[in-house]
């Protein structure tokens, strides 16, 4: 239980990054697809803070070295790739049918809800198998 309520503490600090750099970036951004920078900016801010949470706080994973951490990295890059998917479906889904920057967000956090839900059996069953028993 505990484990569950910092998990979905993490993907709401996550989510809160990822939202917070896309709005900063459509702030400061104006050259060509501004929704599209933003959204990627967004995505890249909030997978580095919730990977170095889940790392060391949910899954208490330890790196051999740069190399090892740096592998790892990528293989959790790689298991978000579907729910990126789902998330970018989600925000330009939004985007598309209201044209309205805050229901666009909305999309995205119901997106990313339901990609992080997915992402933790991944990551738990693929990434992160050393400090994954509970």
């Amino acid at each position: 239980m505990q484990r569950t309520l910092a998990y979905t503490a993490f993907a709401v600090v996550a989510t809160a990054v990822n939202i917070g750099v896309q709005d900063v970036a459509t702030r400061l951004y104006a050259g060509m697809y501004p929704i599209l920078f933003s959204v990627a900016s967004g995505t890249l801010a909030g997978l580095v803070v919730k990977y170095l949470l889940d790392k060391r706080y949910i899954f208490r994973f330890t790196a051999k070295d740069a190399v090892h951490d740096g592998r790892t990295f990528v293989l959790y890059s790689l298991m978000g790739v579907v729910t990126t998917a789902i998330f970018w479906g989600f925000e330009f889904g939004f985007n598309h049918l209201f044209h309205s920057k805050e229901l666009r967000y909305l999309g995205g956090v119901i997106g990313l809800a339901i990609g992080y839900l997915s992402k933790y059996h991944l990551d738990k069953q693929f990434v992160f198998q050393q400090g994954a028993e509970s």
